[in-house]
């Protein structure tokens, strides 16, 4: 009897290419301003010139696989960064056929940073000192800043988005391009991490802007295995630049 799969047969969880936020955020803390110069609401903001080449290059690496090891569906954010990652993909032959769809899924958006948002770590410190202590104390797993979330908001909409992963995509490839919270939310899911072994490896850097996580389903068809993390080869193999530069100031992250 043939074992149907409750999983993807192939998962690929990409974080988007360079933004303009993600410059502007390092600016602003070489600069040491309180607040990131961005004249645009989050969702709007698009890749840098050096994120867009880190597409390019990530879909020339999908491309150079066979065809019938290429992602055969895409969800991404519906953030314009996440957008513009997943289209330079697909334009540069990265997908199993040209015609597949973008799905947008806003499950897979940013985390909601509320009243700390566009403010860097020192700007935090100086105008919302409580924020700042309440998160010391609650550590950032827990920590929902007013109006935004906290991670563990980022997980329970994607305790869902998995559960349409699995009802609707199961033995397919699937490519997932969102942030780094949401590539980081998305291991604690698939291996079933505690709190302390998630912020462990977030501990240990940053995720890479196209960086590449990979899964692919076990042998018994119940659970995803990981075989690569953070892996850049892609870009360096053409030259793009490799950054990882945060999404937000770490008094918000």
């Amino acid at each position: 009897m043939t074992t149907v799969p409750h999983w993807p047969l192939a998962l690929w969880l990409v974080r988007h290419g360079q933004s303009a936020g993600n410059v502007a955020l390092e600016a602003a803390h070489a600069a040491g301003h309180d607040r990131i110069q961005l004249e645009m609401r989050d969702a709007d903001v698009p890749l840098s010139a050096d994120g867009l080449v880190q597409a390019e290059a990530l879909g020339s690496w999908f491309a150079n696989l066979p065809a019938h090891e290429r992602p055969e569906v895409v969800l991404a954010s519906p953030y314009r960064r996440a957008r513009e990652t997943a289209e330079a993909i697909r334009a540069g032959g990265g997908l199993a056929a040209v015609s597949i769809s973008l799905c947008e899924d806003e499950r897979l958006r940013e985390r909601e940073f509320g009243v700390l948002d566009r403010l860097t770590a020192s700007g935090v410190a100086e105008l919302f000192p409580d924020q700042a202590e309440a998160r010391r104390l609650l550590g950032k797993f827990y920590h929902r800043p007013p109006g935004g979330e906290s991670w563990c908001d980022v997980i329970l909409r994607l305790r869902s988005a998995l559960d349409t992963l699995s009802l609707h995509h199961a033995g397919k490839r699937v490519l997932i391009i969102g942030h780094q919270v949401v590539v980081l939310c998305l291991r604690y899911l698939l291996e079933q991490l505690d709190e302390a072994e998630v912020l462990a490896i977030d501990a240990r850097g940053d995720v890479a802007n196209c960086g590449v996580t990979e899964y692919r389903l076990a042998a018994d068809g119940a659970r995803m295995e990981l075989v690569r993390y953070n892996f850049t080869a892609p870009l360096r193999e053409t030259g793009a630049a490799v950054t990882s530069a945060p999404d937000a100031p770490v008094a918000a992250r």
